[in-house]
């Protein structure tokens, strides 16, 4: 049985003076994100640098920054760790309130302290368990407990009359009613989930256009595959569900943590965002969105970003490393990618029509802050140009030592208002055309 590690005053802050030292990123975001990012040699340390802001939560009637040509509000708030948003076809809105389930034995230093300090950010605060739902009124928002007694709940989706959830462990199904706002049905479960050891707990899920799959993001047990291989089984991964029998099987692999998947309106294709691995250094490596080809290997842990071998796993694969796919397009180095949406609607202006909307949930272990906003990629012809352009942006001080909030879950309403999930400010946003 795996012992939780115990570290003295001392020690403790002992490794904390080592992980201060100098080790400011070199590349700025234009250099790490779009088609081609620069990708400079690893290092290695002893601790990954750190830094993380404070959470303050937002101040009474303050709210994000937007581009220009946009507004927000605030739609709800005193959530429980809002992570991801589902918008019902009556307008409705689910606001699916999580956190890891806390079962990650610690058993090296690092880790603990890597731990502590990310606790700082406000991300490790009390999950809900639960989902609330916001309906929107003559007389403002309404809040109320739509669906409670889960398990670390993240993905959402609507299939006809049936809601999947999918849980840390498993995908459950509930009889939903249109314009309902309360489940009490104990639901069934579809399939389980991989969950030993829960180093990535979030289940990202959507369904296929025929409502006959569900597609479901796993990310792996570790950074590197510290915790063996055996801890990796149907990790990394992104699992194809069939809604009838539940059965399912691998659809890609390789991906080290699959946050958010969508269809591209226009080619129909597979698309995901991905968290890339941490510890060797602030500007490697960018996490990315790329399409999902069927059958496709996408290098974790062996490599990233198509052949860049990472050394520290052992035993190396060149086999495996030969067929590794580069992804389409870097986000940045440490951004944290949690939410994706392409937007269809009209209502924003035109520069929005038919891109992505990407939420950066913000580094731990780069120094200059990287993400924390909600970024915009375009596409042209079912393909991602430029250069992401932030869009929702003033979630840290200006200093980077306060964490006011942080964007989680994303999806546009039938209006073609933007909503956004805020974990760390507990709050729900809405972005329209001024």
């Amino acid at each position: 049985m795996n012992k939780i590690l115990r570290l003295t005053p001392l020690s403790l802050l002992l490794a904390l003076a080592l992980s201060g030292c100098d080790q400011q990123a070199k590349l700025t975001p234009e250099q790490q994100s779009g088609a081609d990012p620069h990708l400079p040699a690893a290092q290695h340390f002893l601790l990954p640098p750190m830094q993380v802001p404070q959470a303050t939560g937002w101040r009474e009637g303050a709210t994000p920054r937007v581009a220009d040509g946009l507004k927000i509000e605030k739609i709800a708030d005193g959530l429980q760790h809002p992570r991801q948003i589902y918008v019902l076809p009556d307008n409705d809105i689910l606001v699916v309130e999580s956190n890891s389930p806390g079962t990650e034995a610690v058993t090296t230093p690092k880790q603990l302290i890597a731990s502590l300090v990310k606790n700082q950010s406000g991300k490790g605060a009390k999950g809900g368990n639960r989902i609330t739902l916001l309906r929107q009124t003559a007389h403002g928002w309404e809040k109320h407990l739509f669906l409670q007694h889960l398990n670390s709940p993240f993905g959402v989706q609507l299939i006809g009359n049936t809601l999947y959830v999918a849980n840390a462990g498993n995908i459950m199904r509930y009889p939903y009613q249109t314009g309902a706002t309360e489940i009490t049905d104990p639901g069934t479960e579809l399939a389980d989930l991989p969950d030993r050891i829960n180093h990535h707990w979030t289940k990202s899920l959507l369904a296929s256009p025929d409502g006959k799959r569900l597609y479901v993001g796993v990310g792996s047990d570790s950074n590197i595959t510290e915790n063996g291989m055996e801890a990796e089984y149907r990790r990394a991964d992104i699992l194809e569900v069939f809604t009838d029998t539940g059965a399912s099987r691998i659809f890609a692999s390789g991906i080290r943590n699959p946050t958010g998947l969508q269809w591209q309106p226009e080619s129909g294709e597979l698309w995901v965002i991905a968290n890339e691995r941490d510890e060797i250094g602030a500007d490697l490596v960018p996490d990315y969105l790329t399409r999902v080809q069927q059958g496709g290997f996408y290098g974790w842990p062996y490599s990233y970003y198509g052949q860049h071998i990472d050394p520290r796993v052992k035993p190396q694969r060149p086999d495996w490393v030969a067929k590794a796919i580069k992804p389409d397009y870097a986000l940045g180095s440490h951004v944290a990618p949690l939410g994706l949406w392409f937007y269809t609607g009209q209502s924003l202006p035109q520069k929005y029509h038919g891109g992505a909307f990407i939420s950066e949930h913000g580094s731990w272990d780069r120094s200059p802050l990287s993400g924390y906003q909600v970024s915009y990629v375009a596409f042209r012809q079912g393909q991602p140009v430029g250069k992401p352009e932030p869009v929702v942006t003033g979630f840290y001080s200006d200093d980077q030592k306060k964490l006011y909030g942080a964007p989680v879950g994303l999806m546009q309403d039938k209006e073609g208002a933007l909503i956004i999930a805020d974990d760390v400010g507990n709050a729900v946003w809405r972005v329209t055309a001024r």
